[in-house]
């Protein structure tokens, strides 16, 4: 118990550790924020990606390790126990923790207490009568620390093993998911918004299809409400612009595409030549002190910002508002019909129902120590022919006490 107290006392001071420094980052980003020693301390510990770190696995290891030690270590000593409260010979001829003589009719309190499967029997002269109850209860405790392991072993692995994906696009779009073998096809895309212009939910509609059986199943998902398809779950995770390019030699059509906000395209004919999207404004104003920006997220006056690259310099960068274009040397650009995009995240975990199974059992056993308390009752026949009952519990023996006494009563 103490090897596990100290365990658990420092994952989760390193639970904090990586709840405080950023996931993920390069190098660059932590020596700008915390400078360029405790940026090298960071890379050397492995804390820009704790939870994956060796140390953290390895010590996760041990406290399952150590979970499944103890609960071996205590299988033989609960099974003696339930076997010993469920024994007559261990309880009668003792004193219980109550006791409450002159009782007529135990077996009428015995049940009126909730115990049934009354043993009797007589030793040296001594009638007596037995019965125990919730003995299941003794193993609540053992099996909320099963379930623990589980959750801890379906999380790791699942963490470990987890597949995870990126898709995005337009309605009409299909892309591949991955090396899954499956094709995703984004049937629609809603955004709906609230009367101040608020964004209240993003709604994806989803077809995935498996040609290697040509199943297919559908879905909608929404943020906070994904879809389970083919064994993986499909998250709304964000949203973005996207717009038609066009982009004309001497006047004459040369390329049309779609192009995402945050990419570039290269002229077919010049690839020296790069036209980068970096952002789209629905509603175009130029503030004088924060520059561009979006009065509203409606697509009222719509300006598309603009780089223009030549052989990896920058020639240029400006919005254009959709009724203008842009001139380079022989080539025209404009941007047109602007719409959004969704970007939708695929996880699959294969271990999700090993986690599932270790909170159900940890509730199994939360209840089973909570509500199912083991508690034992036997009475033995005194000369006048009445009955002294005793009785034990484990856990709330003050309640059962009370009871014992107030039921005792209605059977003198």
């Amino acid at each position: 118990m103490q090897f596990a107290i100290g365990l658990l006392a420092v994952l989760a001071a390193a639970c904090s550790v990586g709840s405080v420094i950023t996931q993920g980052q390069p190098y660059e980003v932590y020596a700008r924020q915390y400078g360029e020693r405790a940026a090298g301390a960071i890379m050397a510990l492995q804390l820009d990606d704790l939870f994956h770190s060796w140390w953290f696995i390895l010590l996760s290891a041990f406290l399952c390790l150590n979970l499944l030690f103890c609960n071996l270590v205590r299988l033989p000593s609960i099974l003696r126990l339930s076997a010993r409260e469920a024994d007559p010979a261990a309880s009668v001829g003792k004193e219980g923790s109550i006791s409450v003589t002159g009782v007529r009719d135990p077996e009428g309190l015995f049940k009126a207490m909730g115990f049934g499967s009354i043993k009797s029997g007589r030793e040296a002269d001594k009638e007596w009568k037995f019965s125990v109850k919730n003995r299941i209860g003794l193993w609540g405790a053992w099996v909320c620390h099963l379930g623990i392991l589980l959750l801890i072993l379906g999380f790791g692995l699942g963490q470990a093993t987890m597949e995870k994906y990126t898709v995005y696009g337009l309605p009409g779009d299909s892309r591949a998911i991955g090396e899954t073998g499956c094709i995703l096809t984004i049937d629609s895309f809603d955004v709906d918004l609230r009367e101040d212009d608020t964004v209240s939910q993003y709604t994806a509609g989803i077809t995935v299809r498996r040609p290697s059986d040509g199943a297919e199943e559908s879905g909608e998902i929404s943020v906070n409400h994904p879809a389970r398809i083919f064994g993986m779950k499909f998250f709304q995770n964000s949203t973005g612009w996207a717009a038609d390019i066009h982009i004309r030699k001497n006047g004459k059509p040369l390329q049309d595409q779609v192009i995402y906000a945050g990419e570039f395209t290269p002229v077919e004919d010049k690839p020296d030549l790069v036209i980068y999207l970096n952002a789209f404004y629905p509603d175009y104003v130029l503030d004088p002190e924060k520059g561009p920006m979006s009065a509203s997220s409606s697509v009222k006056n719509p300006a598309y910002l603009y780089s223009v690259y030549y052989a990896g310099s920058m020639l240029g960068m400006n919005a254009l508002l959709e009724t203008e274009e842009l001139t380079i040397d022989e080539y025209t650009v404009t941007f047109d019909n602007a719409r959004n995009y969704t970007l939708i995240q695929i996880k699959r975990d294969r271990f999700t129902f090993l986690a599932l199974l270790g909170g159900l059992v940890v509730l199994a056993g939360l209840i089973l120590a909570f509500y199912l308390q083991e508690a034992r009752i036997w009475a033995v026949r005194d000369e006048d022919g009445a009955w002294t009952v005793h009785g034990v519990s484990r856990k709330g023996g003050v309640l059962f006490s009370d009871r014992l006494l107030e039921e005792a009563e209605k059977y003198k």
